[in-house]
């Protein structure tokens, strides 16, 4: 494993890949996860496509095609949780800058516009979820939405915004308020929840390594008006201590039956739109104000007991070649000291925060497992790198690793993960050369 000098300082991360304003939920026992695709280096230019991330267990995630396909081409920000209503299930994300509403039968989709033709016009269609005109067109992001024990529908917005949904799901109430806070400025990913009648309203301060959550709370209604906390509004910050920078746009979500509350949130991490996001216990005091966020790296483990069988021990990794170590330049703070290394051991340490990727200019991109001995294996899962994108590759075996036959993998280009072999085999190396898609590993599990 690698030495000190070749860490990982990014941690245990939920997912193994670059996610942000993340929206989570659980579903008839499934947990989904909407978001973000970050990961595609070029900023607010670009993102990836929509996908959602699902698990039984909150510990081993997948996500197969996307959801949205109208959307796939498209600018696609901060999702919101899938509402259910109407029989059917509503999402409201950010499409090239301005929130739409959609609809689908399942929450694993197809989800389509609710509204109009199933296609996107740049900058905007008429079919956007708010109507009010500006110079602008009809400015908003980062719809957030609660539904309150008799079933009303609130949407909330970027500045701190709200106004009633109608029952449609589809069309806004024009009796929009601004949130009081005490704290002003920009302000974006707001988090709305409800427990034990009591009205929590969370918006971000400030960006990238300087982002902050604060919060106001009350009981008169969704809509306000909400007091201040007492002691201290800012719920989670920069953790210089434990090299947490910029806990961002996430959510809050409860586990059904339990007054188990978690807070998710993206973390600054490499810079820019190369963020991924952490998940840690939200504690409340007892006259029901929240507790600062103790921000970990080390995620919270399984929310459900699943059986997964425990994956092979490797005894040693070697790749093609290793990309050269990266050092995040800081944004706003400079006391952010971070380097990304990339070394092959990487994708067998569990950590979903780490990666082996191969040189730029490596056409072969291979990374190969050695067992120590002969024995039987069942099946393969790989996460790549950027897989939106979509990858296809060779899974080989050896006994000796000279000779090397084929057992896996698949020519077409398919945008999943993990990718999956069953394979049945006794091997003692088992070999994946990347063909088509980035050349890199965040995870490999041999079972």
């Amino acid at each position: 494993m690698p030495g000190k000098s070749q860490s990982n300082p990014f941690g245990n991360a939920l997912i193994p890949d670059m996610i942000a304003d993340a929206s989570i939920q659980e579903i008839n026992g499934t947990f989904y996860c909407y978001a973000t695709t970050d990961g595609y280096d070029d900023g607010l230019r670009t993102s990836g496509p929509p996908v959602v991330w699902k698990s039984t267990d909150f510990v081993h995630w997948s996500f197969s095609g996307t959801y949205f396909p109208s959307a796939a081409g498209q600018l696609y920000w901060a999702p919101s949780k899938a509402i259910s209503a109407n029989g059917k299930y509503y999402l409201y994300p950010t499409v090239n800058g301005y929130m739409y509403a959609a609809v689908a039968d399942s929450p694993d989709g197809p989800f389509r516009l609710a509204t109009g033709a199933d296609t996107f016009i740049k900058p905007y269609s008429p079919n956007t979820l708010l109507k009010l005109k500006t110079p602008k067109g009809p400015t908003g992001i980062d719809a957030e939405i609660f539904t309150d024990d008799d079933h009303k529908a609130y949407l909330y917005w970027q500045l701190r915004h709200a106004a009633p949904l109608n029952e449609d799901m589809i069309t806004v109430d024009t009796n929009t308020v601004t949130i009081q806070t005490p704290r002003s400025g920009y302000s974006e990913g707001p988090i709305f929840f409800k427990r034990k009648g009591i009205y929590y309203f969370l918006y971000t301060l400030g960006g990238d390594e300087k982002y902050q959550y604060a919060y106001v709370s009350g009981k008169a209604s969704p809509l306000g008006p909400f007091d201040s906390p007492k002691n201290n509004d800012i719920i989670a910050t920069t953790n210089y201590e434990r090299q947490i920078f910029g806990p961002g746009h996430g959510c809050v979500f409860n586990v059904p039956g339990t007054d188990d509350y978690y807070f998710a949130y993206l973390e600054y991490g490499r810079g820019s739109t190369n963020r991924q996001t952490y998940v840690n216990r939200l504690r409340f005091n007892e006259d029901g104000s929240i507790q600062p966020v103790d921000l970990t790296m080390t995620g919270v483990g399984a929310l459900h007991q699943v059986k997964t069988g425990a994956p092979k021990k490797i005894v040693q990794v070697t790749a093609s070649s290793t990309r050269a170590e990266l050092k995040i330049k800081p944004a706003k703070d400079s006391l952010l000291h971070r380097v990304e290394y990339f070394m092959p051991t990487f994708a067998f340490d569990g950590s979903n925060g780490s990666r082996w990727m191969a040189s730029p200019e490596d056409s072969a991109g291979w990374i190969m497992a050695d067992l120590g001995k002969v024995m039987s294996i069942k099946r393969s899962e790989v996460y790549f790198v950027r897989p939106t994108a979509g990858h296809a590759y060779v899974l080989e075996c050896s006994t000796d690793g000279t000779h090397w036959l084929s057992c896996g993998g698949h020519n077409d280009v398919k945008i999943q993960s993990p990718h999956s072999d069953a394979v049945n085999i006794r091997t003692r190396f088992l070999r994946i050369k990347i063909t088509n898609g980035i050349k890199g590993v965040w995870e490999w599990n041999i079972y």
